[in-house]
């Protein structure tokens, strides 16, 4: 098979980016990135850095002091995104389909493109010129190899070190200690004591270093921009006006979205004010929204949050999450809450308390406590759609406040409970357990056994033994 799948590699993509932005370093010098000013870590490291003894994961402190002299730049996650958003625009031009490889690798499918893999290349480079990064291009048959040869412009890959596929320092040296530095030493190693060795992961490290890699190619989907502004129209001071606004830009990104045949999962809102103030809010939607009247209910209910200290001179809308329009429909949802309505309720609930609503799930875990989790509470579309109810109906346990009870063992079981009066022991009808809990080693240990008991009266709860203490933690409903 012919080689065809073009790779465009930015080593240390952040750092040079972070380096073109600073004046006054040299491309020469060593350089770090960090994640941030203060107190921050080392996320990249250039070469001479390396050498000097700087590494990932160090701290800003740690590295300037492994490597006196060292340049600490600071990474700007949203100017990077921006930057290669950019750049991968640019490559759109050489090949419609290209696969995002993450911030600084790219991977462009050339089969039917005319020119030598060589012209590819220079194509490559003219298209990325103007972002000045040092651009590195290479063509082979599958991803891994395409990107190995943009290290190796000579084509020997097989004496790249092993760090090029990714392994974690502490496996790299391992490799090292074996007398395994480069791609060719590590091919040359048989493949099953390898991997009973190192791991599942090593059975691809052995195949990338044979140049194999069945990884697919994802070409990425092209953004769509939907958005309207009204800027430069005068101001309202009043909150009709503002709705009226609303309505008017609700309506335009309508029907950009008819003619696209798509429907908006979500809108960002952009309101500037005459004494330059700027707020922002998001407006989600439980299911697809494509009519102006949809998004105005929402957005209308968001704003109740939102206070003014200035009329608004400016208005965006931006719809940042495209949906496919229309929405499954089911047979049998009449008795359902109208999706649009609790929409509304959740705007209207967050904009009154200030925070999004939650919902709480069951989780697998050894302890009660962890058994539940809240996340914010996002309607499902097509929530109508149910599970068919189980035949029975299993009791559930309601957790109750940890206290302290009274209980009468024999052969170490449970046989008498007191629960409320210290006079009062109720009988054990049943009982199952105990089931050992053994957890939290690292931060508070909870070491207990816990039964389930039938009492007389009819009650069934859960108990447990920690120490020589009894607690009640729970009832079935």
């Amino acid at each position: 098979m012919s080689a065809q799948l073009l790779c465009v590699h930015i080593p240390s993509f952040r750092l040079a980016l972070a380096r073109r932005d600073i004046t006054g370093i040299a491309w020469g010098e060593p350089a770090v990135l960090a994640d941030k000013a203060d107190r921050g870590r080392v996320i990249e490291a250039d070469v001479k850095a390396r050498a000097l003894g700087a590494r990932i994961g160090h701290t800003v402190l740690q590295a300037r002091a492994a490597a006196g002299g060292v340049h600490v730049l600071v990474h700007d996650a949203q100017r990077s995104s921006a930057v290669w958003s950019d750049m991968l625009d640019a490559l759109d031009a050489l090949s419609p389909l290209v696969d995002d490889a993450g911030e600084g690798t790219a991977y462009l499918d050339m089969r039917g493109i005319g020119g030598a893999p060589q012209e590819w290349g220079r194509h490559a480079h003219d298209a990325l010129r103007d972002f000045e990064l040092p651009v590195h291009c290479a063509v082979a048959e599958n991803k891994f190899m395409a990107l190995a040869l943009t290290y190796a412009p000579d084509g020997n890959t097989g004496a790249l070190p092993v760090e090029v596929l990714a392994v974690d320092t502490q496996t790299a040296e391992r490799l090292h200690l074996l007398g395994v530095h480069t791609l060719g030493d590590l091919a040359a190693l048989p493949h099953g004591p390898f991997v009973r060795r190192f791991g599942k992961a090593a059975a691809q490290w052995h195949d990338r270093a044979r140049g194999i890699d069945p990884t697919p190619f994802r070409p990425r989907p092209h953004e769509l921009h939907i958005d309207a502004a009204a800027y430069g129209e005068g101001s309202a001071d009043q909150a009709e006006q503002v709705l009226f606004a609303l309505r008017i830009l609700a309506e335009r990104v309508c029907s950009d979205l008819e003619r696209a045949g798509r429907a908006a999962g979500m809108v960002h809102l952009t309101f500037e004010c005459e004494n330059g103030d700027v707020h922002e809010l998001d407006a989600g939607f439980s299911e697809p929204a494509g009519e102006a009247r949809i998004i105005l209910d929402v957005v209308r209910v968001k704003l109740e949050g939102l206070q003014f200290n200035a009329p608004v001179s400016g208005l965006r809308m931006q719809v940042v999450r495209l949906e496919e329009r229309g929405a499954p429909a089911t047979l049998f949802a009449q008795n359902e809450p109208d999706p649009q309505a609790v929409a509304v309720a959740l705007a209207r609930l967050q904009a009154v308390t200030g925070t999004v609503p939650h919902r709480a799930r069951t989780r697998r875990a050894t302890c009660l406590e962890e058994r539940f989790v809240y996340d914010p509470f996002v309607p499902r579309p097509g929530a109508a759609q149910r599970a068919p109810s189980p035949s029975g109906i299993a009791p559930q346990l309601r957790l109750l406040m940890v206290r302290e009870i009274g209980v009468n063992v024999r052969g170490n079981m449970p046989v008498r409970v007191c629960l409320h009066d210290e006079q009062y022991y109720q009988r054990v009808v049943e009982c199952a357990g105990p089931w050992r809990v053994d957890d939290g080693w690292f931060d508070t240990p909870i070491e207990r056994d816990e039964y389930d008991v039938l009492l007389d009266d009819g009650m069934l709860c859960r108990i447990y033994r920690q120490g020589s203490h009894w607690y009640l933690r729970g009832a079935y409903d």
